[in-house]
């Protein structure tokens, strides 16, 4: 395992807030019209937010509560991952928080929630920006959920006041502290392998870890959602990526 800081990605538009605002207030408007269209649900054609249920229920040591694990999602969009494991094809019924900078997207899962029936206290949803508003409560939640949330920040050109680095490298430290001890977050990337999520997220790999900034215990890897592979010019190789942590 590469111990190093895996190399930064090159900033586009897909890691700018106006991009996201722009695409939630879209689709906001079209929903408003027509109540089937739901927005944009990354990773649908991977069938992510089904293989992360399915990881949900095999994990053991100890096993997830249906009716007692809180879940956060980060980055939440239209809310679909945890519509999805609340029901009616999952089995969890604790609380549940998505969190966005968008507040259009805020808006659309909001309204989704109400028309599925759910109160805020069953899923709930919240503008919150996690790489500049104030931190989290410490250990909040059992679970922590990131569907291309890092794949977006990783793409900003923002930077930190304080330090002056990308703000990608202080994504892990932000997130660890939302996980109760013992917690698991789960990560799904399209832009990072396996071998660089643990490069940024596992404890002692490098400047970007959840441990530098967080002395209290950091990530370590638990086990990984399984993708389709394929091969092509005689290498092997997948398009998306899960990986589960859980915090020490």
């Amino acid at each position: 395992m590469n111990t190093t800081t895996p190399d930064h990605l090159s900033p586009s538009e897909l890691g700018t807030k106006e991009y996201w605002d722009t695409t939630y207030t879209a689709d906001l408007s079209t929903h408003t019209h027509h109540l089937t269209h739901t927005g944009t649900t990354w990773f649908s054609d991977s069938l992510a937010s089904q293989k992360t249920l399915s990881h949900l229920l095999s994990l053991t040591n100890p096993p997830l509560s249906p009716a007692s694990t809180t879940f956060l999602d980060l980055g939440t969009g239209n809310g679909e991952l945890l519509f999805h494991l609340r029901g009616p094809n999952g089995p969890f019924t604790g609380r549940m928080l998505g969190i966005d900078y968008s507040p259009a997207s805020v808006e659309l899962a909001s309204r989704i929630a109400k028309e599925k029936g759910y109160t805020e206290n069953e899923v709930g949803f919240k503008e919150w920006d996690i790489l500049s508003d104030r931190e989290w409560k410490e250990g909040e939640f059992d679970v922590v959920l990131d569907k291309g949330t890092f794949d977006a920040v990783s793409l900003s050109a923002e930077t930190e006041e304080r330090t002056g680095r990308r703000v990608c490298e202080g994504y892990a430290a932000k997130v660890v502290r939302m996980v109760k001890k013992g917690g698991r977050f789960l990560v799904t990337s399209c832009n990072w392998t396996e071998e660089e999520l643990r490069g940024w997220f596992e404890k002692g790999k490098g400047e970007g870890d959840a441990n530098q900034e967080n002395e209290d215990g950091g990530f370590e890897f638990e086990g990984r959602v399984e993708y389709p592979r394929f091969k092509f010019g005689g290498k092997e190789g997948q398009s998306v990526y899960g990986v589960c942590f859980r915090r020490m």
